[in-house]
C-alpha cells in the first residue's frame, strides 16, 4: 500500500506552494520559487511581444499604445517586484552559502523582505505618480 502514498498528485503539488505552518526558510524557499516561474513566464512573454515588434510600424506602434495602459503597467510592477524580491532572496542564499548569515537566516530574510517592500514601494510611486 505505501507504493501508492508516494505516487505524485496535485494535492502534493499544491502543498509545495502553500508554506503554511512552516518556518520562514520554507516561505523563503516557496517565494524564490514562485518568483523564478513568473520572471520566466515574463521572458517567454517578453520574446513574443519582440517577435511582434519585428512585424513592421504599425505593430510597433499599436504595441507602444497597448503598453501605456494601466493593466500592462499594473502587470510591470509585479515584475518589479518579482525582479526584487527574486535577487534579494537570492542575495540571502549567496550569503548563506558562503557562511555568512547563517546562525540569523530569519533575520537577513525578514531585512530583506524589508529592503524590497521599501523598493517596490519607491517603483511602484514613481510608475504611477511619478515622471
Amino acid at each position: 500500500m505505501r507504493l501508492f502514498q508516494d505516487r505524485p498528485s496535485w494535492r502534493n503539488f499544491l502543498r509545495w506552494f502553500i508554506p503554511l505552518k512552516r518556518k520562514t526558510g520554507s516561505w523563503a524557499f516557496v517565494l524564490n520559487r514562485v518568483t523564478a516561474l513568473g520572471l520566466l513566464f515574463y521572458l517567454c512573454l517578453h520574446l513574443v511581444m519582440l517577435y511582434q515588434l519585428a512585424q513592421g510600424p504599425q505593430a510597433y506602434d499599436s504595441f507602444i499604445a497597448f503598453a501605456k495602459s494601466p493593466i500592462i503597467k499594473f502587470s510591470e510592477m509585479f515584475v518589479i517586484a518579482g525582479g526584487i524580491l527574486h535577487g534579494l532572496n537570492g542575495v540571502r542564499i549567496i550569503l548563506n552559502s558562503f557562511g555568512i548569515g547563517v546562525r540569523r537566516q530569519k533575520v537577513l530574510f525578514y531585512s530583506l523582505m524589508t529592503i524590497a517592500a521599501v523598493g517596490i514601494s519607491f517603483f511602484a510611486y514613481r510608475m504611477f505618480f511619478g515622471a
